[in-house]
């Protein structure tokens, strides 16, 4: 078998977010008896759903207002 590759900052961040929001859900205690796998697909959907939103919103706070707008010089 090959080596495990070690994560990236943004994978380490998003990994976070991922517990923290199944901790929100109340899947962690699943997620640590059973495994990601063990999850539904509904459940999984919904952390998945919920890590897309909250980088978006992320996302949007982070765009400043004038590096939006086309000024002509």
């Amino acid at each position: 078998m090959g080596e495990k590759k070690e994560l990236t900052e943004a994978q380490k961040r998003d990994m976070v977010m991922k517990y923290e929001i199944a901790e929100e859900l109340g899947l962690l205690e699943k997620v640590e008896q059973v495994g990601w796998k063990g999850l539904t697909s509904k459940e999984s959907g919904r952390i998945g759903g919920l890590m897309g939103k909250k980088k978006r919103d992320t996302a949007a706070k982070t765009k400043s207002p004038c590096n939006t707008s086309k000024e002509k010089l």
